[in-house]
């Protein structure tokens, strides 16, 4: 027996909700993926960043403090006649 047109859509209807569930699961664990990536990405980039920022502090010895530089008073400049 032929089934009815009205099944057979409906049949259509739901493998295409099918395949659309899927995609969506399949495009949420590769968003899910990227996202874990950047993160570990992120996480070893701070990390660098702070083993930089100590190593360079600890390289470099303490600055002792100067006396402030004394300012030299510039020479009045007189206005030269046209």
């Amino acid at each position: 027996m032929q089934k009815s047109l009205r099944s057979q859509a409906e049949e259509h209807f739901a493998a295409t909700q099918k395949k659309a569930a899927q995609a969506g699961k399949e495009k949420e664990k590769a968003r899910k993926a990227e996202a874990d990536h950047v993160a570990k990405l992120r996480a070893l980039r701070l990390a660098k960043e702070a083993a930089d920022k100590e190593a360079a502090a600890a390289a470099v010895p303490p600055v002792k403090a100067k006396k402030p530089a004394s300012k030299k008073k510039e020479p009045v400049r007189k206005p030269k006649p046209y």
